[in-house]
Parts: C-alpha cells; sequence; structure tokens
C-alpha cells in the first residue's frame, strides 16, 4: 500500500460529504432554481460520478492525467450546469450547484499533477465561477474570491504532501531493498566464515608448519582469507591480524546441518542436533522431553551453538571442557554455552568484527537477530565465556 492511499481515502469522504451538502443546500434554495429537474439530474451525476472516481482513484494504474482530465471535465459541466438550472438569485443564497463538490477534482489534481497543477486548477475554477456569475447577471462577491483562495491554499497544502509521501515512499522503498542486501550479505558471510574461512585458516597454519613448499601454499591460503575477510568487515584487514588468529578445528569436525539448507518443513527435535555435539570435552544437557522448533529453526541456532563451540576449540587451551544447556520454556528455548577457557575482555568482540572476524557477530548473533531471537556474550579474563542464545517462540522465523 503506497504511501499516498491515506490522501485519496480523504478526498474520497470529502466527495461524498460535499455531495451531501450541495443536496441539501438544492434543497434549501429549492425556490430559486429555475428547472429543478435539470438541477437534480446533475446532483444524480455527481452522485455517479463520485462513485466512479472513488473506485477508480482506488486503483494506482488507473490514476492517470486522463482520468484527472475527465474528472474535471464533468466538474467544470455540473458548474456550468447552474446557468440554465438556477436563478441569479441562487447565486446570492449559495455557491454553484458543484461549488463544494468541485475541490475534490481539485485535491485530485494536487495529488498528480503537484502544486502547480493545484494552483491551475484553482485559478480556472475562479475564472469560470465569475464567467459563470457574468452569463447569469449574478454579482460577484467576496465569498467568490475566498472561495476561489481557499481552493488554492487546500491544493497547495494537499500537493505538498503528496510530494513528501512519495518522497518518503521512495526512501522507504530503498530502505527495505537494503535491508535485503545486507542480510543477505551477512548469510553469505556466516557460511563462508562456518567452511572455507576456516579452511584457509587451517592451510595456513599447518602450511607454516611444515615449511618447504607447504609454505608457500600457506601463505597464499593467509593471503585469500584475508581478501575474503576483507570482503565482510566494515573496514580493511590486516595480513598480521589473520597469521595471529588462533586455528580452525580440523576438517570433518562436527557440525549441524549447513544453515542454508532451508527448504525442509515440519519441525525438529532440537535435542538431536545438539546432541551431535557432545564429546570427551562437551557435556549437553537438555530435557527429557523433544525440543521441537521449526525445522530451519532448530537449524540456525545448533548452527549459532557449534560456532560458539568452535570459539573453544579455536581460542581455549586444548580440552578446555564446556558444557552446552538446553532450556525448553513456555514462551522461548534457550540454549547457553559456557567454558572454563582464559575469556577475553570486553571490547575484544568488536574489535574481531572490525578486523574481519566473523564467528560471534555472524555465525552466533547474526543467526539469532534473523530468527527474531537474541544472543548474549558475557566474558571476563580468567573467568571463561557463557553465550546465552534465546528464541522465542512466537514469532521464530522458521523461513529463509
Amino acid at each position: 500500500m503506497g504511501f499516498d492511499v491515506p490522501l485519496w481515502r480523504a478526498i474520497a469522504v470529502f466527495r461524498a460529504a460535499s455531495l451531501v451538502y450541495s443536496a441539501v443546500l438544492a434543497v434549501q434554495h429549492h425556490e430559486a432554481l429555475s428547472r429543478p429537474w435539470l438541477a437534480w439530474c446533475v446532483l444524480v451525476l455527481m452522485v455517479v460520478w463520485t462513485v466512479v472516481t472513488t473506485r477508480a482513484y482506488a486503483r494506482p494504474r488507473l490514476r492517470t492525467w486522463r482520468l484527472l482530465t475527465v474528472d474535471l471535465a464533468v466538474s467544470f459541466a455540473c458548474l456550468f450546469a447552474t446557468a440554465p438550472a438556477a436563478t441569479a438569485f441562487y447565486l446570492t443564497q449559495a455557491p454553484p450547484l458543484s461549488g463544494y463538490w468541485f475541490a475534490g477534482a481539485s485535491l485530485a489534481a494536487s495529488v498528480i499533477w503537484g502544486r502547480r497543477g493545484a494552483a491551475a486548477v484553482a485559478l480556472s475554477y475562479g475564472v469560470a465561477d465569475t464567467a459563470l456569475r457574468a452569463v447569469m447577471d449574478a454579482a460577484v462577491t467576496a465569498a467568490t474570491a475566498r472561495g476561489v483562495v481557499l481552493l488554492l491554499l487546500t491544493g497547495l497544502a494537499v500537493g505538498s504532501m503528496a510530494r513528501v509521501a512519495e518522497r518518503a515512499e521512495k526512501r522507504f522503498a530503498h530502505a527495505v531493498a537494503l535491508e535485503a542486501r545486507i542480510r543477505e550479505r551477512e548469510q553469505l558471510a556466516r557460511s563462508v566464515h562456518d567452511s572455507v574461512l576456516q579452511v584457509l585458516t587451517l592451510v595456513s597454519r599447518r602450511g607454516a608448519e611444515a615449511g618447504g613448499e607447504a609454505a608457500e601454499l600457506g601463505r597464499m591460503a593467509g593471503e585469500q582469507e584475508v581478501r575474503l575477510r576483507s570482503l565482510f568487515a566494515d573496514g580493511p584487514v590486516d595480513d598480521e591480524d589473520t597469521r595471529s588468529a588462533p586455528a580452525a578445528p580440523e576438517p570433518g569436525a562436527s557440525h549441524p546441518p549447513g544453515a542454508a539448507d532451508t527448504g525442509d518443513a515440519g519441525t525438529v527435535d532440537l535435542r538431536d542436533l545438539i546432541r551431535r555435539h557432545e564429546s570427551v570435552r562437551v557435556t549437553v544437557a537438555a530435557p527429557a522431553t523433544p525440543v521441537a522448533l521449526p525445522a530451519h529453526a532448530a537449524r540456525e541456532l545448533a548452527a549459532a551453538v557449534a560456532a560458539a563451540l568452535d570459539n573453544v576449540a579455536r581460542h581455549c587451551p586444548p580440552d578446555t571442557p564446556a558444557w552446552v544447556l538446553v532450556e525448553d520454556e513456555d514462551d522461548a528455548v534457550t540454549v547457553s554455552v559456557r567454558d572454563e577457557g582464559p575469556g577475553f575482555p570486553s571490547g575484544r568482540l568488536e574489535e574481531a568484527r572490525r578486523g574481519g572476524r566473523l564467528g560471534v557477530a555472524q555465525s552466533v548473533v547474526g543467526r539469532l537477530r534473523d530468527l527474531g531471537g537474541s544472543a548474549q556474550v558475557v566474558s571476563e579474563p580468567d573467568e571463561g565465556t557463557e553465550v546465552e542464545l534465546r528464541l522465542p517462540r512466537e514469532g521464530a522465523r522458521g523461513g529463509a
């Protein structure tokens, strides 16, 4: 729905209200009508045209200069029909038959043609009203001028509002498209981090340890890793940042199905996905009853847990124990990953994100954000790290 829809609805309401008022004036000054039957025919035409324009302007594809031209032609025709239908005395008691109703076409012109169009229509109405009074030998009063001024000011105001709404709609569409591109980039970054970057880090490290020709291969792998990280980082990445990064886990380490697998329907028991990470150093505690989640949400949550455990393997000493606790609450599912590693000071995650290391920013926090949940990382030096992943059941995004 466009931002200008409320304007068109307001114009439709105004047309109906002004039509009722025009009928009331015709009844009130019935004795001043020279041909009452013709006046009522004009009012019937105004009723029919009000219905037609209300439906036509409600469809964006019909809001063209052609419809507006016909609208103005009908409005001016009803205006000039006052001459054969009423006496000159009528114009001293009330405006022309379509006087107030005419403003509906003027407002439509202000939305479609803008402020210049609104000014042109208002001035044209003033000329037409003056010509009508001259033909009917009716005096041009101050009320005639005030009507033109009010029509002009109203048209200019509505025209400005229409242009503001048009610009706001374009900016909103641009923001939506930008958000979609950013989300797509983040999803790609997570996929790359979970696979390519970890392998390149491992090759770089093992090549440096092996020496010889393998060292050259490791150096090339490190350069490619830096380039990939720079694509997803906010700023440039130094080679030293990558060379000093801890190694990725061995290929073939336990991972849940890929995050890109979003086509599955139905629900999945989260416990089955989390327990795949249980090992000598990883303890998993889960409820005795199934923890059912939409398939995609369960796999993304399990992938976030895997990324958190990967960080334990990469940044903590060997054989550092870790615990995974799954809590199934009425309104949400919470998974906590706790380790007894060295921890890290505050600000380290933001520094890592700027350096292109996306393990927490994308693979953990980003996944939960896209699912409609939240991720909280708490750590202090020498006190270990705890990652709490919370996914509300209501509103959890189960689709890709």
